[in-house]
């Protein structure tokens, strides 16, 4: 099995992500169809292959291609939702993955890899959000929202604890129950780049 799931946050993964450990499976998900896919799954539920089409840029074979690849590393599933037997529905298998960066040199490579399309599928949010979400935003929301650009000097263990503490913050949010959602609550999207620096300049 190329993935594990890290049921609670005693190993570092309090949201419950799937965690890719095998460089095949990152190779796999490093594709920006299928990394759309999958990110329109854990958004919106339960999809055809053909509803999907319409919002990764690809036809609805190729679609269903991209997902039974997915499939093979247990990153989306067959989904009991749709009452039509005659069509397949797919959900993801957990509400996010993660991975990390292995030392041998072909799992170092699969995860610069799959690291580096993460990086450019999302390099154009902020600017989406501006130009289509943040005109419309009323007052009190957009006073909550923006970014920060913070440097602090740290160790590898700091960093390790701190990025274990924000998770640690966000979890009960992130795994909140749909029932326990409150009625005004809307979706809000948190892009936590963390880049050390190579060293002194």
């Amino acid at each position: 099995m190329s993935l594990r799931n890290a049921e609670d946050g005693a190993g570092g993964n309090p949201y419950g992500d799937l965690e890719l450990t095998e460089p095949t499976a990152m190779r796999a998900l490093s594709h920006p169809v299928r990394l759309a896919i999958l990110s329109r799954l854990q958004r919106y539920g339960a999809a055809t292959a053909t509803e999907l089409s319409e919002h990764v840029g690809a036809s609805p074979s190729v679609t269903s291609w991209h997902l039974r690849h997915l499939a093979r590393f247990g990153l989306v599933r067959d989904s009991a939702v749709g009452g039509d037997a005659r069509k397949r529905y797919w959900e993801a298998s957990a509400r996010g993955f993660r991975f990390r960066f292995p030392d041998d040199e072909e799992g170092r490579a699969a995860s610069r890899l799959l690291s580096r399309t993460l990086f450019q599928q999302y390099d154009d949010l902020p600017r989406r959000w501006m130009a289509e979400d943040e005109p419309r935003l009323e007052p009190e929301w957009r006073r909550e929202a923006g970014l920060s650009n913070t440097t602090v000097r740290l160790t590898a263990a700091e960093l390790a604890a701190l990025n274990a503490a924000i998770e640690q913050v966000l979890a009960p949010y992130v795994t909140r129950a749909a029932a326990d959602q409150p009625p005004d609550s809307r979706h809000v999207r948190f892009m936590r780049y963390v880049m050390p620096e190579a060293g002194e300049r």
